[in-house]
């Protein structure tokens, strides 16, 4: 929580410095739009980080089990620990610097300068510098939802639309099927996921995030169309 407080002392500094304005330009005022936003692309990510997860277990024959051990403390410290990480790194890569780069550079390349530097940070938080081939997977599936999240915030000015895509997607992953730093949360599933058919590797590992890239993409398409 400290660490959150921070990044909002220093995002108001930069703000304040480069462009004279405040916090506001983050677009954290509760509305009812904004909080509709959230909720549907939050639901919209949780949908298709699922299909994935059924995608590999429909191949596998796999079977997620309920984990014997969930509780409400675990849950609770399973939902504030993605939240917490997804509002640490929104704050970074789509908060006030994203806002300056659109103002300096433009919206185009101030997204794409937003997704490139999402994907390399990942490299770094995933640990796998110096494999090129995880690197390479690591960019491209991050840098895409990267070029989405940004796009999400340039488009309505506000972070819920992008904190819900990401916080849907992380939960879903890491809490709800167990598969990243916190250990179980409240599916357990095999992650040792082999196919000897490149068609579905490809197909369980890239058409859930293209998907959820495509129809996210279109529904901020209606979003601005309508402003």
């Amino acid at each position: 929580m400290i660490g959150l407080i921070v990044q909002l002392v220093l995002s108001g500094l930069l703000i304040w410095v480069f462009e004279r304005k405040n916090l506001s330009v983050l677009g954290f005022r509760p509305t009812v739009q904004r909080i509709t936003h959230f909720l549907f692309f939050f639901f919209l990510s949780c949908f298709f980080c699922t299909l994935g997860f059924g995608l590999k277990m429909y191949f596998s024959h796999q079977v997620p089990t309920i984990n014997p051990i969930l509780n409400p403390q675990l849950v609770w410290d399973g939902v504030w620990w993605n939240l917490r990480s997804v509002m640490f790194e929104e704050l970074i890569f789509r908060g006030v610097v994203l806002y300056i780069l659109i103002k300096r550079v433009g919206k185009n390349k101030a997204i794409l300068i937003s997704a490139v530097a999402f994907g390399i940070y990942h490299w770094f938080s995933f640990g796998v510098i110096g494999n090129p081939v995880q690197m390479v997977y690591v960019f491209v599936i991050t840098g895409l939802m990267g070029l989405l999240l940004a796009y999400g915030y340039a488009q309505t000015l506000s972070l819920y639309l992008p904190i819900g895509l990401h916080f849907g997607w992380n939960l879903t992953q890491i809490f709800i099927f167990s598969q990243g730093p916190i250990g179980n949360g409240l599916f357990i599933v095999p992650s040792d996921f082999r196919t000897d058919s490149y068609l579905v590797w490809a197909t369980v590992t890239f058409l859930p995030i293209l998907l959820l890239f495509l129809f996210a993409y279109f529904c901020i398409g209606l979003i601005v169309s309508k402003k």
